[in-house]
């Protein structure tokens, strides 16, 4: 039985038979595209588990499927980039990407990035409880979090990024604790992974913006979920 459909976009055949080939050993099943224009209609018309982007795809870039996805769904997107240059990969992060891969690369590394995302999703799925605070609700069954009863979408990194530091208001993680628990494995990468994301859900959290809690920095350590102490939330069972 498959364990989640993986939609692939890459104009280069050899990246293609690739990762199909290390992917489906591993139970899941691929679907490919030979550019972005195609990949968008596959996504539209099947509605993948996970998406793998290749950044430079002819008729449409990675960047634009990206963007273009993040319209209209938060399926998990893994971007494949020839550049190794921190702008690519923070761009990435910006438009909603939830990892990146730097070519060349090891299929076994993509296929744990997989893995992990889509694992961590099922996790939370599979948890049964509800974190509320002073205007915040972060229903982790259904996926989904209300500020001042209003839906804020997230992508998949940015929710699981919440729900990891509100579960402990006021403690303290470091890049690397964040790094390590949130992506789920040994991440190649570095604190600006963390700085990005963080950034992207402070600007929709602060939409409609509640005094009784806040993503602080702790700077030189790293991040925290700290709420004001008349402002005490908790949690509850789904």
């Amino acid at each position: 039985m498959a364990k989640g459909t993986v939609l692939i976009a890459d104009d280069d055949p050899n990246v293609l038979e690739l990762l199909s080939l290390y992917l489906t050993k591993e139970g899941y099943q691929v679907m490919t595209a030979s550019d972005g224009a195609e990949a968008l209609t596959l996504t539209q018309e099947t509605d993948p588990d996970l998406l793998i982007l290749d950044v430079m795809m002819p008729r449409v870039d990675g960047w634009e499927v990206c963007r273009t996805v993040r319209e209209e769904s938060f399926v998990p997107i893994i971007m494949l980039t020839a550049k190794g240059e921190d702008y690519d990969r923070i761009l990435g992060l910006e438009l909603g990407a939830d990892d990146y891969v730097v070519k060349p690369f090891n299929p076994v590394e993509v296929v744990a990035r997989v893995k992990a995302i889509l694992r961590r999703i099922q996790q939370g799925e599979d948890k049964g409880k509800i974190l509320e605070f002073e205007g915040l609700t972060i229903d982790i069954p259904r996926h989904e979090v209300l500020v001042e009863g209003v839906v804020t979408p997230l992508t998949p990194k940015e929710f699981d990024l919440l729900v990891f530091l509100a579960e402990k208001p006021g403690w303290t993680y470091t890049r690397e604790q964040i790094l390590s628990q949130v992506w789920g494995y040994d991440f190649v990468g570095d604190g600006r992974t963390v700085d990005a994301h963080i950034k992207r859900l402070r600007q929709k959290l602060a939409v409609r913006e509640n005094k009784g809690w806040n993503i602080t920095t702790v700077w030189g350590v790293g991040y925290k979920f700290e709420q004001q102490r008349e402002a005490r939330g908790g949690v509850k069972k789904a």
